[in-house]
Protein backbone atom coordinates (compact mmCIF):
# COMPACT_ATOMS: atom_id res chain seq x y z
CA UNK A 1 0.00 0.00 0.00
CA UNK A 2 2.82 2.86 0.91
CA UNK A 3 4.50 1.55 -2.43
CA UNK A 4 1.51 2.35 -4.67
CA UNK A 5 1.17 5.66 -2.80
CA UNK A 6 4.47 6.47 -3.39
CA UNK A 7 4.51 5.49 -7.02
CA UNK A 8 1.51 7.28 -7.13
CA UNK A 9 3.12 10.47 -6.15
CA UNK A 10 6.08 10.01 -8.24
CA UNK A 11 3.87 9.77 -11.48
CA UNK A 12 2.03 12.84 -10.27
CA UNK A 13 5.12 15.08 -9.40
CA UNK A 14 6.65 14.03 -13.04
CA UNK A 15 2.92 15.15 -14.39
CA UNK A 16 3.29 18.55 -13.00
CA UNK A 17 6.59 19.25 -13.83
CA UNK A 18 5.84 19.06 -17.61
CA UNK A 19 2.51 21.08 -17.31
CA UNK A 20 4.08 23.71 -15.21
CA UNK A 21 6.56 24.28 -18.05
CA UNK A 22 4.36 23.91 -20.69
CA UNK A 23 1.78 26.39 -18.94
CA UNK A 24 4.54 28.83 -18.25
CA UNK A 25 5.33 29.12 -21.80
CA UNK A 26 2.09 29.22 -22.75
CA UNK A 27 1.29 32.23 -20.19
CA UNK A 28 3.91 33.89 -22.76
CA UNK A 29 1.82 33.73 -26.05
CA UNK A 30 -1.02 34.50 -24.40
CA UNK A 31 0.13 37.88 -22.77
CA UNK A 32 1.68 38.83 -26.24
CA UNK A 33 -1.05 37.69 -28.43
CA UNK A 34 -3.48 39.23 -25.70
CA UNK A 35 -1.56 42.89 -25.98
CA UNK A 36 -1.30 43.09 -29.57
CA UNK A 37 -4.95 41.59 -30.86
CA UNK A 38 -6.42 44.37 -27.73
CA UNK A 39 -8.03 41.11 -26.47
CA UNK A 40 -9.68 41.15 -22.91
CA UNK A 41 -10.32 37.59 -23.10
CA UNK A 42 -6.84 36.56 -23.89
CA UNK A 43 -5.44 38.95 -21.64
CA UNK A 44 -8.13 37.20 -19.27
CA UNK A 45 -6.96 33.69 -19.72
CA UNK A 46 -3.14 34.71 -19.49
CA UNK A 47 -4.31 35.62 -15.54
CA UNK A 48 -6.13 32.22 -15.18
CA UNK A 49 -3.13 30.54 -16.92
CA UNK A 50 -1.13 32.49 -14.22
CA UNK A 51 -2.98 30.71 -11.09
CA UNK A 52 -2.71 27.82 -12.76
CA UNK A 53 0.94 27.93 -13.30
CA UNK A 54 0.93 29.10 -9.27
CA UNK A 55 -2.03 25.72 -8.51
CA UNK A 56 0.89 23.32 -10.40
CA UNK A 57 3.32 24.51 -8.24
CA UNK A 58 1.79 24.20 -5.36
CA UNK A 59 0.18 21.17 -5.64
CA UNK A 60 3.98 20.06 -6.55
CA UNK A 61 5.16 21.44 -3.54
CA UNK A 62 2.15 19.62 -1.38
CA UNK A 63 3.04 16.25 -3.30
CA UNK A 64 6.70 16.41 -1.80
CA UNK A 65 5.67 17.63 1.94
CA UNK A 66 3.04 15.01 1.71
CA UNK A 67 5.83 12.24 0.99
CA UNK A 68 7.62 13.34 4.10
CA UNK A 69 7.39 10.71 7.01
CA UNK A 70 5.39 11.63 10.44
CA UNK A 71 7.70 12.97 13.12
CA UNK A 72 7.30 13.18 16.53
CA UNK A 73 5.68 16.64 16.13
CA UNK A 74 3.67 16.07 12.78
CA UNK A 75 2.34 12.51 14.04
CA UNK A 76 0.20 12.33 10.45
CA UNK A 77 2.85 13.36 8.79
CA UNK A 78 2.06 16.02 5.71
CA UNK A 79 -1.04 14.53 4.38
CA UNK A 80 -2.77 17.88 4.70
CA UNK A 81 -0.21 19.77 2.86
CA UNK A 82 -2.62 18.18 -0.32
CA UNK A 83 -5.67 19.73 0.84
CA UNK A 84 -4.47 23.23 2.19
CA UNK A 85 -2.70 23.64 -1.64
CA UNK A 86 -5.91 22.74 -2.96
CA UNK A 87 -7.98 24.90 -0.94
CA UNK A 88 -5.42 27.93 -1.50
CA UNK A 89 -6.08 27.10 -5.34
CA UNK A 90 -9.43 27.34 -5.15
CA UNK A 91 -9.35 30.98 -3.04
CA UNK A 92 -6.79 32.61 -6.00
CA UNK A 93 -9.61 31.42 -8.38
CA UNK A 94 -12.41 33.27 -6.66
CA UNK A 95 -9.87 36.20 -6.39
CA UNK A 96 -9.21 36.14 -10.48
CA UNK A 97 -13.12 36.00 -11.34
CA UNK A 98 -13.88 39.18 -9.47
CA UNK A 99 -10.84 40.52 -11.33
CA UNK A 100 -11.81 39.62 -14.61
CA UNK A 101 -15.73 40.61 -13.55
CA UNK A 102 -14.13 44.19 -12.54
CA UNK A 103 -12.41 44.64 -16.05
CA UNK A 104 -15.20 43.15 -18.13
CA UNK A 105 -17.35 45.85 -16.99
CA UNK A 106 -15.26 48.09 -18.19
CA UNK A 107 -14.08 47.01 -21.17
CA UNK A 108 -18.21 46.99 -21.87
CA UNK A 109 -18.72 50.54 -20.89
CA UNK A 110 -15.73 51.30 -23.31
CA UNK A 111 -15.17 48.44 -25.75
CA UNK A 112 -12.30 48.54 -27.80
CA UNK A 113 -11.46 47.01 -31.47
CA UNK A 114 -9.62 43.31 -30.75
CA UNK A 115 -7.97 41.26 -33.91
CA UNK A 116 -10.42 38.09 -33.53
CA UNK A 117 -8.08 36.25 -35.94
CA UNK A 118 -5.20 36.28 -33.59
CA UNK A 119 -7.41 35.21 -30.93
CA UNK A 120 -8.58 32.40 -32.38
CA UNK A 121 -5.45 30.93 -33.47
CA UNK A 122 -4.00 31.33 -30.10
CA UNK A 123 -7.14 29.94 -28.09
CA UNK A 124 -6.85 26.79 -30.36
CA UNK A 125 -3.39 26.36 -29.36
CA UNK A 126 -4.88 26.53 -25.77
CA UNK A 127 -7.45 23.86 -26.20
CA UNK A 128 -4.71 21.44 -27.37
CA UNK A 129 -2.39 22.51 -24.38
CA UNK A 130 -4.82 22.64 -21.71
CA UNK A 131 -7.03 19.69 -22.97
CA UNK A 132 -2.90 17.61 -23.14
CA UNK A 133 -2.42 18.38 -19.36
CA UNK A 134 -5.83 17.57 -17.89
CA UNK A 135 -6.09 14.68 -19.65
CA UNK A 136 -2.53 13.37 -18.06
CA UNK A 137 -4.13 14.88 -14.36
CA UNK A 138 -7.23 12.85 -14.88
CA UNK A 139 -5.39 9.62 -14.25
CA UNK A 140 -4.22 11.51 -10.54
CA UNK A 141 -7.92 13.27 -10.09
CA UNK A 142 -8.74 10.93 -7.30
CA UNK A 143 -6.52 13.11 -5.10
CA UNK A 144 -7.79 16.57 -3.99
CA UNK A 145 -4.60 17.84 -4.30
CA UNK A 146 -4.33 16.87 -8.17
CA UNK A 147 -7.72 16.93 -8.61
CA UNK A 148 -7.94 20.88 -7.61
CA UNK A 149 -5.65 21.26 -10.81
CA UNK A 150 -6.89 19.24 -12.68
CA UNK A 151 -9.97 21.45 -12.76
CA UNK A 152 -8.23 24.51 -12.82
CA UNK A 153 -6.53 23.21 -16.38
CA UNK A 154 -10.32 21.81 -17.34
CA UNK A 155 -11.65 24.97 -17.05
CA UNK A 156 -9.05 26.62 -19.04
CA UNK A 157 -9.57 24.12 -21.87
CA UNK A 158 -13.40 24.84 -21.21
CA UNK A 159 -13.03 28.60 -21.20
CA UNK A 160 -10.20 28.67 -24.10
CA UNK A 161 -12.94 26.89 -26.59
CA UNK A 162 -15.33 29.64 -25.93
CA UNK A 163 -12.85 32.46 -26.76
CA UNK A 164 -12.69 30.15 -30.12
CA UNK A 165 -16.46 30.74 -30.33
CA UNK A 166 -16.51 34.00 -29.44
CA UNK A 167 -13.49 34.44 -32.09
CA UNK A 168 -15.79 33.92 -35.15
CA UNK A 169 -18.62 35.93 -33.32
CA UNK A 170 -16.45 39.07 -33.54
CA UNK A 171 -15.15 37.83 -37.25
CA UNK A 172 -19.50 37.69 -38.31
CA UNK A 173 -20.50 40.21 -36.63
CA UNK A 174 -18.04 43.18 -35.85
CA UNK A 175 -19.45 43.50 -32.22
CA UNK A 176 -16.82 43.82 -30.07
CA UNK A 177 -18.75 44.01 -26.80
CA UNK A 178 -18.74 39.74 -27.40
CA UNK A 179 -14.86 40.18 -26.12
CA UNK A 180 -15.59 41.13 -22.56
CA UNK A 181 -19.12 39.18 -22.37
CA UNK A 182 -16.99 36.44 -22.91
CA UNK A 183 -14.71 37.50 -20.20
CA UNK A 184 -18.06 37.23 -17.95
CA UNK A 185 -18.65 33.72 -18.77
CA UNK A 186 -15.07 32.73 -18.34
CA UNK A 187 -15.14 33.95 -14.64
CA UNK A 188 -18.87 32.66 -14.03
CA UNK A 189 -16.79 28.66 -14.80
CA UNK A 190 -14.09 29.95 -12.95
CA UNK A 191 -16.32 30.33 -9.91
CA UNK A 192 -18.14 27.12 -10.71
CA UNK A 193 -15.10 24.78 -11.14
CA UNK A 194 -13.60 26.28 -7.28
CA UNK A 195 -17.05 25.71 -5.39
CA UNK A 196 -16.89 21.91 -5.45
CA UNK A 197 -12.84 22.24 -4.38
CA UNK A 198 -13.29 24.83 -1.32
CA UNK A 199 -16.45 22.95 0.00
CA UNK A 200 -14.51 20.11 -0.34
CA UNK A 201 -11.39 20.98 1.56
CA UNK A 202 -13.18 23.34 4.53
CA UNK A 203 -14.94 19.94 5.21
CA UNK A 204 -11.57 17.94 5.42
CA UNK A 205 -10.12 21.07 7.61
CA UNK A 206 -12.90 21.42 9.64
CA UNK A 207 -12.56 17.26 10.36
CA UNK A 208 -16.16 16.90 8.99
CA UNK A 209 -17.50 13.49 8.10
CA UNK A 210 -15.81 12.56 4.68
CA UNK A 211 -18.05 13.21 1.75
CA UNK A 212 -20.19 10.29 1.13
CA UNK A 213 -19.91 8.72 4.08
CA UNK A 214 -23.48 8.09 6.04
CA UNK A 215 -22.16 7.54 10.13
CA UNK A 216 -24.98 5.95 11.31
CA UNK A 217 -24.17 3.51 8.33
CA UNK A 218 -20.51 3.31 10.19
CA UNK A 219 -22.51 2.89 13.38
CA UNK A 220 -24.63 0.22 12.42
CA UNK A 221 -21.80 -1.81 10.83
CA UNK A 222 -19.54 -1.71 13.50
CA UNK A 223 -22.79 -2.73 15.69
CA UNK A 224 -23.17 -5.54 14.01
CA UNK A 225 -20.56 -7.27 14.72
CA UNK A 226 -21.43 -10.15 17.36
CA UNK A 227 -20.37 -9.18 20.88
CA UNK A 228 -21.05 -5.40 20.34
CA UNK A 229 -23.52 -3.63 22.82
CA UNK A 230 -23.55 -0.48 21.97
CA UNK A 231 -21.59 2.05 19.83
CA UNK A 232 -21.17 5.96 20.84
CA UNK A 233 -18.66 8.97 20.74
CA UNK A 234 -18.51 7.75 16.84
CA UNK A 235 -16.14 10.31 15.24
CA UNK A 236 -14.84 10.19 11.19
CA UNK A 237 -13.01 12.16 9.48
CA UNK A 238 -10.27 12.67 6.80
CA UNK A 239 -6.31 13.11 7.45
CA UNK A 240 -5.75 13.70 3.80
CA UNK A 241 -7.59 13.71 0.75
CA UNK A 242 -8.08 9.61 0.39
CA UNK A 243 -6.98 8.53 3.98
CA UNK A 244 -9.45 8.59 7.09
CA UNK A 245 -9.80 7.90 10.42
CA UNK A 246 -12.15 6.93 13.19
CA UNK A 247 -12.53 6.84 16.79
CA UNK A 248 -15.50 5.57 18.57
CA UNK A 249 -16.49 3.95 22.21
CA UNK A 250 -17.86 0.25 21.98
CA UNK A 251 -20.07 -0.93 24.91
CA UNK A 252 -19.14 -4.68 25.27
CA UNK A 253 -19.36 -7.67 27.98
CA UNK A 254 -16.99 -8.09 31.08
CA UNK A 255 -15.17 -10.25 29.11
CA UNK A 256 -11.38 -11.46 28.72
CA UNK A 257 -8.92 -9.47 26.79
CA UNK A 258 -8.19 -12.45 24.47
CA UNK A 259 -11.97 -12.26 23.78
CA UNK A 260 -12.57 -8.54 23.41
CA UNK A 261 -9.31 -8.40 20.71
CA UNK A 262 -11.33 -11.03 18.33
CA UNK A 263 -14.18 -7.99 18.81
CA UNK A 264 -11.57 -5.14 17.58
CA UNK A 265 -10.16 -7.40 14.91
CA UNK A 266 -13.66 -7.92 12.94
CA UNK A 267 -14.80 -4.28 13.80
CA UNK A 268 -11.55 -3.30 11.81
CA UNK A 269 -11.79 -5.88 8.99
CA UNK A 270 -15.56 -4.13 8.61
CA UNK A 271 -14.23 -0.62 8.28
CA UNK A 272 -11.67 -1.52 6.29
CA UNK A 273 -13.03 -3.21 3.57
CA UNK A 274 -16.79 -1.36 3.43
CA UNK A 275 -15.56 2.42 4.54
CA UNK A 276 -11.44 2.19 3.68
CA UNK A 277 -11.26 3.66 7.13
CA UNK A 278 -7.53 2.20 8.13
CA UNK A 279 -6.68 4.55 10.72
CA UNK A 280 -8.98 3.95 14.41
CA UNK A 281 -9.08 4.71 17.82
CA UNK A 282 -11.48 2.42 19.71
CA UNK A 283 -12.05 2.17 23.44
CA UNK A 284 -13.78 -0.98 24.77
CA UNK A 285 -16.13 -0.38 28.06
CA UNK A 286 -18.58 -2.60 30.15
CA UNK A 287 -20.03 0.29 31.79
CA UNK A 288 -22.25 3.58 31.07
CA UNK A 289 -20.15 6.39 29.45
CA UNK A 290 -20.32 9.50 31.35
CA UNK A 291 -21.75 11.50 29.00
CA UNK A 292 -21.04 14.85 31.57
CA UNK A 293 -17.51 14.08 30.45
CA UNK A 294 -16.83 14.51 27.15
CA UNK A 295 -18.56 11.30 25.41
CA UNK A 296 -20.80 12.76 22.54
CA UNK A 297 -23.87 9.81 21.88
CA UNK A 298 -24.79 9.77 18.63
CA UNK A 299 -28.72 8.77 17.57
CA UNK A 300 -28.94 5.57 15.01
CA UNK A 301 -31.88 4.59 13.40
CA UNK A 302 -33.51 1.34 14.31
CA UNK A 303 -34.26 -0.73 11.50
CA UNK A 304 -38.02 -0.29 11.90
CA UNK A 305 -36.87 3.36 11.13
CA UNK A 306 -38.24 4.49 15.08
CA UNK A 307 -34.51 5.90 16.12
CA UNK A 308 -33.13 5.22 19.10
CA UNK A 309 -30.21 6.30 21.23
CA UNK A 310 -26.71 4.16 21.82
Amino acid sequence: MHAHAHDRQGYASRVLRVSLAVTMAYIVLLVISGVRAHSLALLSEAAHNVSDFLALLLSLAAVYLEQRPPSATKTYGYSRAGVLAAFINAMTLVAIAFYIFYEAGRRLASPQHVHPGLMIGVAAAGVVVNGVISAILWRSSKDLNIRSAFLHMLGDTLSTAAVIGGGWAILATGQNWIDPALSFGIGAMILWSSHGIIRETLNILLEGTPRGMDLSHVGQEIAAVAGVNDVHDLHVWSIGSDSHALSCHIGIADIPPSASEAILREVQERLRLKFHIHHTTIQFEHVVCDVAHGCVVIPTPTPEGHGHTH
